[in-house]
């Protein structure tokens, strides 16, 4: 087995943990290579990523096209996707080496060039009020909003903004897609789930459009169109916990807020 090791010198506390998984790599012998985030390059079959959700996701897009699993420890705040903290690399390292993980296969959708695995999110150019979007779906209007703007979403990014803005959550694996209105300006406009074959479009009679993918940098467009990616994410787990599990325990979901320990 050979190893990428990424990681994000923007995240504090990112050189402890990448010494510490370099050592654990070097005293069982294993093959690796170290790469900065924004210098990825595939030197090995497995991919050990080293940061926050964000991180892992730049690194599960961009590994997507080796076909080649990601495994996150977690560094940043949340860490919903990640399977470990820097505490417990040594046990992590183990685990991979014997085989003892899961993969799962995690849609993705396209827009052009831009990739993301968690969502596109769609805004008006004027930040400070909102913005008129209207949605086709396979060509056929749907309807329009008046809103803040527009999450369109994998199952995966289900539990991300989109959650936070009203969004249903999804099975990770399911074959679906989310809309979301951010702040409609009215009572009956309500997320929709859709079938990941459908084409998604967005246009607007104002100004134009912002687009984010997965949290990058804006860009400027008069209309977008988002449809399923060919390439899948590949994302390694190490105890089979279950989806629900870390619902629980990550998100807090379902618990009583006296139970809560924050």
């Amino acid at each position: 087995m050979k190893i990428n090791v990424i990681y994000n010198k923007d995240i504090l506390g990112y050189k402890e943990a990448l010494r510490n998984v370099e050592k654990a790599l070097s005293e069982s012998g294993v093959e690796y290579a170290s790469f900065e985030l924004r210098e990825m390059k595939n030197y090995g079959n497995f991919s050990v990523v080293i940061g926050g959700d964000g991180t892992l996701l730049n690194a599960a897009r961009f590994y997507s096209s080796y076909k080649i699993p990601v495994l996150g420890v977690n560094i940043g705040r949340l860490g919903f996707l990640a399977q470990s903290d820097s505490s417990g690399i040594d046990s992590v390292i183990k685990e991979i080496l014997i085989g003892n993980y899961t993969l799962e296969e995690r849609l993705m959708l396209t827009s052009g060039s831009d990739l993301a695995l968690n969502d596109f999110v769609i805004k008006g150019c004027n930040p400070a009020r909102t913005s008129k979007f209207f949605l086709e779906i396979n060509e056929k209007c749907v309807c329009d909003y008046i809103a803040d703007g527009l999450i369109i979403s994998t199952p995966t990014g289900s539990t991300a903004y989109g959650l936070s803005a009203g969004g249903p959550v999804l099975y990770p694996t399911l074959d679906a897609v989310t809309i979301v209105p951010i702040c409609p300006h009215t009572l009956n406009a309500r997320p929709l789930v859709v079938p990941a074959g459908e084409v998604i479009s967005v246009k607007t009679p104002d100004e134009g459009l912002t687009v984010s993918a997965d949290g990058l940098e804006a860009i400027q467009v008069k209309n977008i169109c988002i449809k399923k990616s060919e390439k899948k994410a590949l994302l390694a787990f190490l105890e089979d916990e279950g989806f629900y599990t870390i619902l629980r325990n990550k998100l807090h979901w379902g618990i009583s807020p006296e139970a809560c320990r924050w």
